[in-house]
C-alpha cells in the first residue's frame, strides 16, 4: 500500500513535519503543505538534522534517508493535494483556523479522502461535521517528537466510519506507530489528564508551594517522570496548554479546568516556552 498510498500533511510546524518526517519514511508518498515558504524550509532542514540523528544512532542507513527524502515533496499549493487518499492537518490550535482549512480541502479533494486531525484537544465532531465527509473524518493526534514516540490517539466520532477507523490504525502501524482508539470528548485521553497536572504544577509555582526546580524534581523522582511538568510544559509551548486548557474548561464547564492565571500572564507577556527562548526556564 505504501507506494500507491498517497498522504499530505497541512501545516509544517514541529508536528507537521514530525509527521510528513515519519509518513515518508515509512515509504508513503508525502505531501508537506504550508503557506510559508520560509517555515517550509525550516520543516526541510528539521527533518534533514532528525534523519542525521536516526543514522547516527544507527537507526537508519544513509539509503533510507535518501528514499525518506525522496518520498516527500514540499509545496504552499493546497490544490495539489486533491488526489491525496490521506490529508492530515497539523496547523496551530485555533478553531477557525481548522475549520478554514477543512472546508477548503472539502471541494478540492476526491470523496475518497480520508481527512484527519492532529489537534491537541479540539472536538473531531465539530471538525467532522464542517465537512461533507463525516464518516471519513477522524482524530489522528500524534505526539511530539513525532519521529520518536509511538503512540497515535485516534479519536472516533459517532459518524467515523468502522472502515476509516481501520485504515487509520493499519496506517499508523505501518508508520511504526502504536495506535490506541478513544471517543471524541475534550481534550480525548491524553490531554484530558495531562494538561490539568501542568496546570496544578502551574498553581504549586504560583501560590510559593515550591520553586520550579523542587516541582519539577519531585514530579521526576517521585513519579518516574521523564521530565517534569513545567519544564513539559516550555516544551509543549505554554500557548499551546493554555489553549488546551481553555478548550476544557469551556468544553466541561467545570472548575477544575480553569487555566491558572499565571499560565495566562505568562502566555500574554510572549513567555511561551522554548520556542521563545524562555518559559518557565530560560533555553539559548
Amino acid at each position: 500500500m505504501n507506494n500507491e498510498f498517497k498522504i499530505a500533511v497541512i501545516g509544517s510546524g514541529t508536528m507537521g513535519n514530525g509527521i510528513a518526517h515519519v509518513s515518508a519514511q515509512s515509504g508513503f508518498k508525502t505531501l508537506l503543505i504550508d503557506i510559508d515558504e520560509n517555515q517550509l524550509k525550516k520543516a526541510l532542514e528539521a527533518i534533514d538534522i532528525n534523519l542525521d540523528r536516526q543514522i547516527k544512532k544507527k537507526n537508519i542507513s544513509q539509503d533510507e534517508k535518501i528514499n525518506t527524502l525522496n518520498n516527500l515533496e514540499l509545496t504552499t499549493d493546497l490544490k495539489k493535494c486533491s488526489d491525496s487518499d490521506l490529508v492530515i492537518e497539523a496547523v496551530p490550535e485555533k478553531y477557525d483556523l481548522k475549520v478554514s482549512i477543512f472546508k477548503k480541502l472539502d471541494k478540492i479533494c476526491d470523496q475518497k479522502t480520508i481527512f484527519a486531525s492532529n489537534t491537541s484537544s479540539i472536538s473531531i465532531s465539530d471538525l467532522g461535521n464542517k465537512t461533507k465527509r463525516a464518516t471519513k473524518f477522524i482524530g489522528m493526534h500524534f505526539m511530539n517528537p513525532v519521529p520518536i514516540m509511538k503512540l497515535v490517539e485516534v479519536i472516533n466520532t459517532m459518524h467515523t466510519s468502522e472502515q476509516t477507523t481501520k485504515k487509520i490504525i493499519e496506517i499508523s502501524e505501518l508508520m511504526k506507530k502504536i495506535p490506541i482508539q478513544c471517543n471524541d470528548y475534550p481534550g480525548f485521553v491524553s490531554n484530558r489528564i495531562l494538561m490539568p497536572m501542568i496546570n496544578e504544577a502551574i498553581f504549586c509555582l504560583e501560590q510559593n508551594v515550591a520553586t520550579k526546580e523542587s516541582i519539577d524534581g519531585i514530579m521526576k523522582l517521585g513519579m518516574s517522570h521523564p521530565m517534569g511538568p513545567l519544564q513539559l510544559a516550555d516544551f509543549i509551548g505554554l500557548d499551546v496548554c493554555l489553549d488546551i486548557m481553555e478548550v476544557l474548561w469551556n468544553g466541561f464547564n467545570d472548575s477544575k479546568y480553569r487555566p491558572c492565571a499565571l499560565l495566562k500572564s505568562m502566555v500574554s507577556s510572549g513567555l511561551l516556552g522554548k520556542k521563545t527562548g524562555r518559559g518557565f526556564y530560560t533555553y539559548d
